[in-house]
């Protein structure tokens, strides 16, 4: 099925041409079918007329049918597989992203202090939280090492130029199985990317949270990840 909704999405815009194309023959088909019993008198003629106007609708409507399960398969039912979107499930090692270390000046001066302060922001890098760009691709809630149950709202940043969609995936601490909670085809600036997950079809333990965006071309940027506890409400 997965192989069969890849290809849906890969060659969406041919489907598209040569469900018009053929719309455009049957429309044809259609007309002449149409003015020929209109202008026929003769029983078998009509009658021969009516068959190639059936014919011509039927087709038409198959075609339309196809191309509504086409937008429908594309826009809807691809964006909520994982294994139909091979750019947003690459594997990663939780504990290989690089870190960086600020060497401090010899002057004694902070480094915060030596920096240029017009300087564009850059990415957030964290041994743990992967690659986030504030206002782009950010998970502002819950924050590292919270402690969250029962139903949560993750808010964060899904706004990148070239916008496609994107996902938001769970997996334990130790783990790079991912499981997706729930994907998106509309752009959040600080705002709620998830809202009233349900966290008690987790066991209780660590887990990281990871946010994916990715362009229309289908390009993933570096995800962003949080590490989060699940614990079980208190009774």
């Amino acid at each position: 099925m997965d192989e069969a909704l890849r290809f849906f999405r890969t060659y969406e815009i041919w489907i598209y041409l040569i469900l018009g194309f053929g719309a455009l023959v049957y429309f044809r088909r259609f007309w002449i079918a149409w003015r020929s019993l209109r202008s026929t008198i003769f029983g078998l003629e009509r009658e021969r007329a009516q068959n190639r106007l059936n014919q011509a609708a039927g087709a038409l409507v198959l075609l339309i049918m196809i191309a509504i399960a086409e937008f429908v398969t594309v826009s809807f039912i691809v964006p909520m597989r994982p294994q139909a979107n091979p750019l947003l499930t690459p594997t990663v090692d939780l504990f290989a992203t690089p870190t960086t270390t600020l060497e401090p000046p010899l002057d004694g001066t902070p480094a915060s202090a030596s920096s240029d302060s017009n300087a564009e922001p850059t990415p957030t890098v964290d041994a743990r939280l992967g690659t986030c760009v504030p206002g782009q691709v950010e998970i502002s809630a819950p924050g590292p090492g919270d402690r969250i149950s029962g139903e949560v709202t993750i808010e964060g940043s899904a706004n990148i130029p070239n916008f496609g969609f994107y996902k938001l995936e769970v997996a334990p601490i130790q783990e790079v199985t991912w499981r997706t909670i729930q994907a998106g085809r509309q752009t959040v600036a600080s705002g709620v990317l998830v809202q009233n997950w349900d966290t008690s079809a987790l066991q209780a333990g660590d887990y990281v949270l990871r946010l994916v965006v990715t362009d229309n071309s289908g390009q993933a940027l570096p995800d962003c990840q949080v590490p989060i506890t699940i614990t079980r409400p208190q009774n």
